[in-house]
Parts: C-alpha cells; sequence; structure tokens
C-alpha cells in the first residue's frame, strides 16, 4: 500500500522553504518545488509516496493553492512527480537519476561533486597486498559451498580477539561476521524488534538507523544530546530507560556519529543497569572505536559491563579501512548468535569469503593501519576547523576527539536550504534533519573530515560563498503570510 504525507507533515519538513539561493528572487512556487527535490535528493522524503492535495498543503504553509499548484506542475515536468487525476500525486525522480554511495539520489553527470555526505575513508594501501593474500588463501574454501552463516572461523577469531585486547573476553562463538554493520544492524532488528515496538535513540543520530528502525515500524522516542562536549545528560539518558521501558535502545557511544562524542565509562555502566531493570536491550554501535585522536583514551566497550545478555555489540571494516569491503559483525552471547544465524539465512546466506580472507589479513595489520588512518585524520580534521574558522567563524563546533565527523552549529536554521545552495556549486552535504525526526536540527550541518585536506578547504569556500548568498536572497524573499479566507 502507497504510503501518504500529511500537509502538516510536508510543511514540517520543508521548513524555511522561501530560503533559497541566488542573487536573484525565484517566484515561491520556485522554491517550493526546489525544496521538495531538496527533501527527495536527502532521503527525508521517499520515493512513491502520495504528497497532500494542493489544497492542504496550502493551507498548511499558509500560501495560496495556486502557488502550490504551479509548483507541482514544475515538479511534474522535472520528472520528480507523477500525478493521476482523481487519485493524487506520488513522488518519483527523473531517469537520470543514480543511487550513490549514501543511498541517496543524485543526477548522472555530478562526477565533479565535492561530497561531504559521505563519511569514509579511501582504501589505504594495504588493501591490494591483502587482496592478492587473501586469493591465495581462497583454494581451501573452494571445495565446499562456501555458506558460512557466522563467517568464517578465521575472521570471527581474529574479531573475537580484538574485543578480548579491548578488555572484553570473547569467543568466536560469540561473533557472527555480516555484509557490513549496517546489515548487522538489520538482522538484530528483525531478531530483537517487534513491530510497533518502542525504540531509544540518541538525536542526532545515524539516519540509516533511523531508516532501519522505520522499516520495523519501530515507535521512536529520542534522547537529545548537547551540542557541547557535554554529549550525554546522564539524568535524562537514564531517566527515558527507566521511564520510557522501551524494548531497545540503539547507541553509539564512541565518537557518535555525528556529533564525535565519546560515552564516560562510569555513564556506560550506568546505562547497562538501567537497560537490565527496565528489559531493554541495547544495541551499541562501535563503527568509530578504532579512531579516536589526540591520544584519546578510549573506555571499556560497553559490554564488559553487560551480566545478562542485554547488551549486543556490531561494528565493521568501513570506517578504519574502506566501505567497499563489506564486512561488518555482531558481537553477542552464543544462543543469541545462532538465532541471529537462522535468521539470517532468510535474508542473505552468508558473507563473501573472499572479502573475510581480505578482513582476516587487513585486521593482521591493524596497528599499522589504524595508526596511518589516525594521522591522516587529525592532518584533515585541522585543516578543516582552519578553514571554517577563517571563513565562518560565528559557527560554533566542539572539536571532537575522535571518528570522522564535525557537528557544526550554524548562525541560523538554514541547514537545508545550504545544502541546496551548495549543490549549485559543486559542493554535496549532509543537512542537520536527516539526523534527527520530522525536521528538527536545521540549525546544525555535519562535515566530515574523509577527504583530502585541499579538497576540504575548497568545499569551505564554497559554502561560504553560498552562505552569503543565501542571506542576501532570504533578505529579499522573506514577508508576512498570506492570510488564507
Amino acid at each position: 500500500m502507497t504510503s501518504q504525507v500529511r500537509g502538516v507533515q510536508l510543511a514540517r519538513l520543508l521548513g524555511q522553504w522561501h530560503a533559497l539561493p541566488g542573487r536573484r528572487r525565484s517566484p515561491d512556487y520556485a522554491a517550493l518545488a526546489g525544496a521538495v527535490r531538496g527533501l527527495l535528493a536527502d532521503g527525508r522524503l521517499p520515493l512513491g509516496v502520495r504528497l497532500p492535495a494542493e489544497r492542504e498543503l496550502a493551507q498548511a504553509l499558509k500560501i495560496s493553492r495556486t502557488t502550490v499548484t504551479a509548483a507541482y506542475r514544475q515538479l511534474r515536468e522535472s520528472g520528480h512527480l507523477a500525478s493521476r487525476r482523481g487519485a493524487g500525486s506520488w513522488t518519483m525522480l527523473p531517469g537520470n537519476h543514480r543511487v550513490t554511495s549514501t543511498g541517496l539520489w543524485t543526477p548522472l553527470d555530478d562526477v565533479d561533486m565535492i561530497d561531504l555526505g559521505i563519511a569514509a575513508l579511501a582504501a589505504p594501501p594495504e588493501l591490494m597486498p591483502a587482496a592478492r593474500a587473501a586469493t591465495e588463501d581462497l583454494p581451501r574454501y573452494l571445495g565446499g559451498a562456501g555458506y558460512h552463516p557466522t563467517g568464517i572461523v578465521e575472521l570471527r577469531e581474529a574479531i573475537a580477539q580484538s574485543y578480548t585486547e579491548r578488555g572484553l573476553p570473547t569467543s568466536p562463538d560469540q561473533i557472527m561476521v555480516t555484509s557490513g554493520t549496517q546489515h548487522a544492524l538489520d538482522l538484530v532488528l528483525r531478531l530483537a524488534l517487534s513491530p510497533g515496538a518502542g525504540v531509544l535513540v540518541e538525536s542526532p543520530t545515524y539516519p540509516n538507523a533511523l531508516a532501519a528502525l522505520a522499516a520495523r515500524r519501530a515507535r521512536i522516542a529520542t534522547h537529545g544530546l548537547a551540542a557541547d562536549g557535554a554529549g550525554w545528560d546522564t539524568d535524562l539518558l537514564l531517566g527515558s530507560i527507566r521511564q520510557g521501558r522501551p524494548k531497545l535502545a540503539y547507541l553509539i557511544p564512541e565518537f557518535q556519529n555525528p556529533t564525535g562524542h565519546l560515552m564516560a565509562g562510569e555513564l556506560r555502566e550506568r546505562v547497562v543497569a538501567a537497560a537490565h531493570a527496565a528489559g531493554t536491550d541495547l544495541v551499541v554501535d562501535e563503527s568509530f572505536v578504532s579512531l579516536p585522536l589526540d591520544g584519546t583514551p578510549v573506555p571499556p566497550p560497553v559490554a564488559t559491563f553487560d551480566r545478562h545478555s542485554r547488551v549486543i555489540s556490531i561494528g565493521g571494516m568501513s570506517k578504519p579501512y574502506w566501505g567497499g569491503l563489506r564486512i561488518g559483525w555482531v558481537r553477542a552471547s552464543a544462543p543469541q548468535v545462532q538465532r541471529l544465524a537462522a535468521a539470517r539465512v532468510g535474508v542473505d546466506m552468508a558473507s563473501p569469503v573472499l572479502d573475510q580472507l581480505v578482513a582476516v589479513h587487513l585486521l593482521a595489520e591493524a596497528a599499522g593501519i589504524v595508526a596511518d588512518r589516525q594521522a591522516q585524520l587529525t592532518v584533515q580534521r585541522d585543516a578543516l576547523l582552519g578553514a571554517l574558522a577563517q571563513r565562518l567563524p560565528d559557527w560554533r563546533v566542539t572539536v571532537p576527539r575522535g571518528g570522522v565527523t564535525l557537528w557544526l552549529e550554524l548562525d541560523g536554521p538554514i541547514s537545508s536550504a545550504l545544502a541546496r545552495a551548495a549543490e549549485e556549486v559543486g559542493v554535496r552535504l549532509a543537512p542537520g534533519p536527516r539526523f534527527g525526526l520530522d525536521g528538527t536540527l536545521e540549525r546544525f550541518l555535519r562535515l566530515p573530515f574523509t577527504l583530502p585536506a585541499a579538497e576540504l578547504v575548497d568545499a569551505v569556500g564554497r559554502i561560504a560563498a553560498v552562505r552569503y548568498d543565501l542571506d542576501r536572497a532570504a533578505r529579499r524573499q522573506w514577508r508576512e503570510p498570506t492570510v488564507i479566507a
């Protein structure tokens, strides 16, 4: 059945839709059409969703129906909307668009785009030698069917050893290899979450986690994170677990995506105790645990404090190594791993053996690879911070002690409009509302420092230029709302 977005919902997502870039004023219908295209481009408005009727949206936005009619007509002409008389209008995308590595739709001719929507590094030089070594190991697996639902034993041993070295004794039976961290999360949700169950997440949080929860029809409650270095409000987080008693809580304690916060060891222990008392399962995303910067010590894993199999940890190779190596994992109790493996058979059977062998060789060189990554990220982070301080000094940011992203507080609720403007000058951004619910977080922007320093500095220059143009456009456009009688 086709889903539908109501007028008030779309109005909330559109936010300050008048704030379009450009030195000349755009007609209101063009501004509205551009804002809807922006929601489609960054994934906040799904494909195949029925938009509200023209009169309903006009009332929600407090504009004339004629403006909405013209905007819908422009969206149909650009291939973003399909309409049928008497049945409504559905979102779609033109045939000259493709899916990018972020899962979002973009034009085919954007090959020169500086993509700051992706928080991942290019492959390390050690990848090619690891791939060659993996092909030499492959023949000993070719005599079997190649299906290993929990993963090949060599890789599970290597991952278990990495947990043990972090102070959390782990056996290979407690590890299941998946096709990336997102796949790990999806499998855990299939096992642990029934449709309509309550889930607690941080705000802001990882957009693809929100998408996975929405696919399970979860009832999502949020715990707000501070924009400064404080991160989690201890009393608020523990109170949300104790009082809300969610079935599951999804947390990113190490260099949280997108804020970069690091959860203190004491809070980790108290969260586990609160979860046990409330009957809440904790899904702990450790995607960035290998990337502390500036010598920052990382507290023990959350699962260290678990005595009741309440904590399921997920992680993967994408952030410290390479996103193209689709290797992730789940660490849980051995019985939970077996149940996950049984659930997995109905999804994808097993991860590729060759990729797993590559991962084995990369993990054997982890110390050197990760040290090089940390040095690279430190240089790139500092270059990005320097450019922002010079070109956009009114934007506020707390320097992260690890991870790969900055979480910026802007000088106004302009994140979505800025993203649309930046796209016009060859910079793709991930606006703040992508990391929350219902169009909130318009004062925030995530900037990864995973590209070379020169590209980051160039991107900031372009962003600063369109920020200036955005101000000029906004001064000309804002006016009193139209009264609808």
